[in-house]
């Protein structure tokens, strides 16, 4: 755990739209668990410019992990992820890369054989909130949690971001058909309003175009070593 105080501060800010989330309704009822790079592919045929654009994201798909006792699948082989008419897919991109990502709109897409149908799309702001959120930070399997908190606090510092408080969270693989990425979740808190507006519109790290390094509001600390 990293966690300093902060000195209390107000400031007048106004959230800048320079990158935003595309939401998108779906027509699909089931995909694998294990989909990012199916994802990442079956939209890099269609926007073939979203893994070299510096602030472009795919979120992967996640669907509610709790409620009326139903958990997130664990077995990525045997189970798949059950999508209800809520469930939405994102990316995250530069504004003026807004109306190059609407040529998504009406596309099928192919995913492990899974035909996923996209639909009309919403603009969502980034949010000016703290705690920010990211399921998936690719780093070494090698690192142990307060040496990845202290490479994850010289990278926040090299974009002018204070550190004040991290937590490291549960770990994962994504699996690629060349390596396997080792990751971990990431909590970062009590952050300005200036600077959770950066964090979420730079990421941190590699694998945006797989969901990793993008950050979003976190409710709370408490879950944070238990979402998946």
């Amino acid at each position: 755990m990293f966690w300093t105080e902060e000195k209390n501060s107000k400031e007048e800010f106004i959230i800048s739209d320079d990158v935003v989330d595309l939401v998108f309704k779906l027509g699909c009822k089931m995909l694998p668990i294990e989909h990012a790079y199916a994802l990442s592919q079956a939209i890099k045929s269609v926007l073939d410019w979203i893994e070299i654009e510096e602030l472009a994201g795919i979120h992967q798909i996640h669907v509610a992990e709790s409620g009326n006792g139903w958990m997130r699948p664990e077995d990525p082989i045997n189970e798949v992820l059950h999508l209800s008419r809520r469930t939405r897919m994102s990316l995250r991109v530069p504004k003026e890369r807004i109306e190059d990502a609407k040529q998504l709109v009406g596309q099928t897409l192919d995913i492990d054989g899974y035909s996923l149908a996209i639909g009309d799309v919403d603009i969502k702001y980034l949010s000016e909130l703290s705690p920010l959120f990211s399921r998936y930070v690719i780093c070494d399997v090698a690192l142990n949690e307060e040496q990845f908190l202290n490479i994850v606090a010289e990278q926040l510092q090299a974009m002018d971001i204070p550190v004040k408080k991290m937590m490291a969270g549960k770990q994962n693989v994504i699996k690629t058909p060349d390596v396997d990425f080792y990751t971990r979740s990431l909590m970062v808190a009590e952050l300005d309003k200036a600077h959770s507006i950066r964090l979420q519109q730079r990421g941190i790290g590699l694998g945006r175009h797989l969901g990793c390094g993008i950050f979003l509001p976190q409710k709370g600390i408490k879950p944070v070593k238990d979402v998946s």
